[in-house]
């Protein structure tokens, strides 16, 4: 569980905090002086630091230094109340992660947490490479020994330990923040920040502030001056995931910062100048972005000065048992679930679904099926239907093709005088859902009875009376007499 440590001399505060978060997922430690705080540090390093401006023995800044000097990772939250965010803002300027005014609000100060300990979590959380039969599920792993995934491997190697700019290549769900890590955590910034902002997850209108800071009163609601991340991390390292969502505008300055490590804040005059190193990542073809106009291209050229291409899962070969048997065994841990062996059935389905999703979607599979698990063996019944759809797995004849009609089928019903509409439209809507959960499942009854909550004695009686035929293709009877 987490540990945020709360440095601040209020009572009222500190006991604020406690019951706030009593229920949540992390621990709230409290401190009442600077010199607690850092004796606190020491002794279990935190993973967010929440720190006030004014203490009886120090002020906030020179407890910032003191903290940065212990550990320049830790991300730390100033709180501070109206009058003294100058103070704050020159602690952003050497790297704190956020400052919250008082008096504070509780959703604010969830959200700022949440960020800070992900922010930490980022940085810490082992991203290695596995030898051959690691067994090790500490941290976070590249597995695998395709040909592919060992070009990865080398080209993390040659560019981890320069101040190269790196653009990662690969579908959604294929690693890309994994490479971002294991660069970061095998480069000469190792000890410095590392910040990591999805260009897809932030407002236009926000960006630039987010990436490059405002100035006070820049635009409406610029109530005070912020620090952007680029400033925040300066001499650490900047990871951009899904670039190729970042606006033309916010690509401008990029660029500037990519060629000469400088910036201006939105609304402000003054040069910043930072050093950072920028990892980015995108799913997107950036080449046919440049075409179509929606990137630039001198932006593309310096971000490509080395790309690594993660393959999709699809195309990782014998990876693949290698990566279930390696999730296994971190998701038993997770879930405190015994280590399950996978049936040979279970592999052979697994092997065989196509992985849209890629590395992802196969974490989420796995862990719903071991959710699903009795016993030590985790079988083919305990993976999510989904498993077992295959492409043209749908009739290609005798069954409804589109969405059913009902406008068609209820004023048919009213035109042939029918007094029976309601338990005819419910006989309709069960046959309906029926089928198209059994086409859903490839003709799996097993599969179609969890989807749809029942029995699978009960799902063979419904079969038997809307005389669904489960074949190469799905239909009914019915169907039929209703021609």
């Amino acid at each position: 569980m987490p540990i945020v440590l709360l440095v601040d001399d209020e009572a009222a505060i500190q006991h604020a905090f406690q019951r706030a978060f009593r229920s949540a997922e992390i621990t709230i430690r409290t401190a009442s002086t600077a010199a607690e705080a850092i004796e606190a540090i020491r002794r279990e390093p935190p993973d967010a630091i929440l720190l006030d401006v004014h203490l009886p023995d120090a002020s906030g800044l020179e407890t910032y230094e003191r903290i940065r000097q212990i550990d320049s990772r830790v991300p730390v939250i100033m709180i501070t109340g109206h009058g003294t965010t100058d103070l704050a803002i020159e602690a952003m300027k050497a790297g704190a992660f956020d400052f919250l005014l008082k008096p504070l609000e509780l959703n604010d100060v969830r959200d700022a947490i949440d960020k800070a300990v992900r922010s930490n979590a980022f940085m810490r959380r082992p991203a290695t490479i596995s030898d051959v039969e690691s067994t090790a599920v500490d941290g976070d792993l590249l597995v695998g020994r395709c040909p592919a995934m060992q070009d990865v491997y080398k080209a993390i190697g040659r560019v981890a330990a320069t101040d190269t700019t790196v653009l990662i290549l690969g579908e959604s769900g294929t690693g890309k923040e994994l490479v971002a890590r294991a660069i970061y955590q095998h480069s000469l910034r190792v000890n410095r920040p590392f910040v990591a902002i999805n260009c897809g997850a932030i407002p236009e209108s926000l960006i630039e502030s987010e990436l490059f800071g405002h100035e006070k009163g820049a635009f409406t609601g610029a109530d005070r001056k912020r620090i952007g991340k680029f400033e925040q991390a300066a001499g650490g390292t900047i990871f951009l995931d899904e670039v190729g969502e970042l606006p033309l505008s916010a690509q401008v300055k990029m660029l500037r910062v990519l060629q000469e490590q400088r910036f201006e804040r939105v609304g402000g005059n003054e040069t910043v100048i930072t050093d950072v190193r920028i990892l980015a990542a995108t799913n997107q073809d950036l080449n046919r972005a440049v075409v179509d106009g929606h990137f630039r291209k001198d932006l593309y050229f310096r971000l490509n000065v080395f790309n690594i291409s993660l393959p999709p899962l699809s195309a990782r070969g014998a990876d693949l048992p290698r990566l279930v048997e390696h999730y296994v065994r971190a998701f038993a841990i997770e879930l405190s679930r015994p280590v399950l062996v996978v049936s040979d059935e279970a592999m052979a389905a697994l092997t065989a679904y196509p992985w849209p999703g890629n590395v992802r979607e196969l974490q989420s599979i796995l862990k719903q099926a071991m959710l699903q698990s009795r016993g030590e063996v985790l079988l083919a019944d305990f993976l999510p239907a989904q498993v077992f759809q295959r492409p043209g797995a749908m009739p290609a004849t005798g069954a409804p093709s589109g969405l059913f009609d009902w406008d068609a089928f209820v004023q048919e019903r009213l035109s042939a005088g029918s007094e029976t509409l309601y338990a005819e439209g419910l006989a309709r809507m069960e046959r309906e859902v029926l089928m198209r959960v059994l086409q859903h499942t490839a003709g799996n009854q097993l599969q179609a009875a969890k989807l749809l909550g029942i029995t699978r004695g009960s799902l063979r009686n419904k079969i038997r009376t809307h005389s669904i035929n489960i074949g190469r293709d799905i239909w009914s009877d019915d169907d039929h007499a209703d021609s």
